[in-house]
């Protein structure tokens, strides 16, 4: 096994030190490449790639951090006790990728993706390879936890399996959310979107219990027409830096500065989103070439990461509601002692409330406000083990007292970081986990699998759709 590491870190670990946004670059260059994308075309694909994931590392680090300060004043005038501190996912993805194991679970993560392709059980190739960091830290938090590091491996398989499957189950569902032709090849593997099967549940449950809800629900995108720039992106930007403002007990120049950032961050949110989209665009015609060359009609998919969605408005409008609301759970909730503040604008939590629920923003915010102390109590499941790692790579923030617990606030797969923790504990011998473990496992798959079901009777309906048109 050491072996095995030792040849995953040494393939990529070059490229991983290059950083997100070089690496995705020179990924995508080479995979267009392959599929016979003249070479400046692919270059322009990688290149506007890389700087869309640069733009909206920007956005979201100048959005979080000036939220984050306006919270920890909030923490200052009220005294709330919430020892943990949420410091974001960045340096949670530093930490995880300070790990050898990291590189190996990606290794094994391409493999178990190509042995799929060829046997034909997905259709999708992903290329998003620096967020293999969420189902990476699932693995370290299981060994972190007692397993030894094969038991790791086949919980990290089995996590994975699914997500690729998920990926090729959302394919028609991203065509529509986008009015993208059938061709589009994109699609993701990111780890926030196993939330759906859970968030399907409650979904159904509305369908049962209030169903007339929805006549009160209203288009995101549309609203602006209906009622000028009072519900624009940048106008719920404004509301949420007033009110996370007066929160925090900040003075008017403040207040002005936290609205007009979160205002301006909705803005590029929608804007960057497209340059996703953009990026894939020569990639899609030499997969579209390719499949009616080689492949005798099979469509390939790619994996990218989830801001190909972000132009939508929904996302946004849910997160920005869902901030508060998250904060006042925080501060309620049995269990919890982490306090929203990197993560309060819940982006490991709206991009699978739009797909599940196609874009209804009553049923966004309100099975978001039930699914968020799934994500606060899975933040405070790991706090331990976040600074453990964070100290042992020498990646422990500046300016967090040392013996400060950190973690965060939504990071994304948070049923994941429970199933480790069970099968962890449950390796060391100890019965009681070890029911648990199982009884989680096949709960968690018999779900995926009913949701896996829906989702194709979905996509039933979208197919035959195109066909009357």
């Amino acid at each position: 096994m050491s072996t095995i590491i030792e040849i995953a870190n040494t393939i990529f670990q070059p490229l991983i030190d290059l950083g997100a946004a070089p690496m995705m670059t020179i990924v995508l260059t080479l995979i267009a490449l392959a599929f016979k994308v003249k070479p400046s075309r692919a270059l322009e694909g990688g290149l506007k790639l890389g700087i869309a994931i640069t733009g909206i590392g920007a956005i979201i680090d100048m959005l979080t951090s000036s939220f984050s300060q306006a919270m920890a004043d909030f923490v200052e005038r009220t005294g709330l006790s919430l020892n943990i501190t949420d410091v974001g996912w960045a340096p949670l993805a530093t930490i995880t990728w300070g790990s050898p194991y990291t590189l190996y679970f990606l290794l094994v993560l391409v493999i178990v993706n190509v042995i799929m392709l060829v046997w034909k059980k997905t259709d999708t190739l992903d290329v998003d390879i620096f967020d293999v960091w969420h189902l990476a830290f699932v693995g370290l938090f299981t060994i972190w936890s007692g397993a030894n590091l094969l038991v790791a491996t086949a919980l990290v398989i089995f996590i994975g399996i699914l997500k690729i499957i998920n990926s090729d189950l959302m394919k028609p569902t991203f065509n529509d959310l986008l009015d993208a032709p059938e061709n589009n090849p994109m699609t993701t593997t990111h780890m926030n979107y196993m939330m759906n099967p859970i968030i399907m549940v409650f979904d159904k449950i509305f369908d049962k219990i209030f169903p007339w809800l929805d006549k009160y629900d209203f288009d995101a995108a549309k609203l602006n027409n209906k009622v000028g720039f009072w519900g624009s992106k940048f106008a719920i930007g404004i509301y949420l830096g007033i009110f996370v403002g007066l929160l925090a007990g900040q003075n008017p120049t403040e207040i002005f500065e936290l609205s007009f950032t979160a205002a301006v961050s909705l803005e590029l949110f929608s804007l960057i989103g497209q340059w996703f989209i953009d990026s894939i665009e020569p990639l899609s015609q030499g997969i579209t070439d390719f499949a009616s060359k080689r492949l005798k009609g099979r469509t390939l998919n790619i994996g990218l990461d989830w801001p190909f969605l972000a132009g939508r408005a929904e996302i946004w409008a849910a997160a920005n509601i869902l901030a508060p609301i998250m904060l006042l759970e925080a501060v309620i909730l049995p269990g919890n002692y982490l306090l929203p503040l990197g993560g309060i604008i819940a982006m490991g939590v709206t991009p699978a409330l739009l797909v599940v629920t196609r874009g209804k923003i009553i049923r966004m915010i309100v099975i978001g406000a039930i699914e968020l102390p799934v994500f606060l109590w899975a933040g405070t499941l790991v706090a331990p083990f976040v600074t453990n790692m964070a100290k042992n790579v020498g990646a422990f923030p500046e300016g967090v007292a040392a013996n400060q617990l950190i973690s965060q606030t939504t990071m994304e797969g948070p049923t994941e970081k429970f199933l480790g923790y069970l099968v962890g504990n449950a390796s060391q011998g100890q019965i009681e986990f070890g029911i648990y473990a199982i009884l989680a496992l096949i709960a968690y798959l018999l779900i995926f699998m009913w949701y896996r079901r829906e989702m194709n009777k979905r996509n039933a309906v979208y197919a035959a759709e195109k066909v009357e048109n």
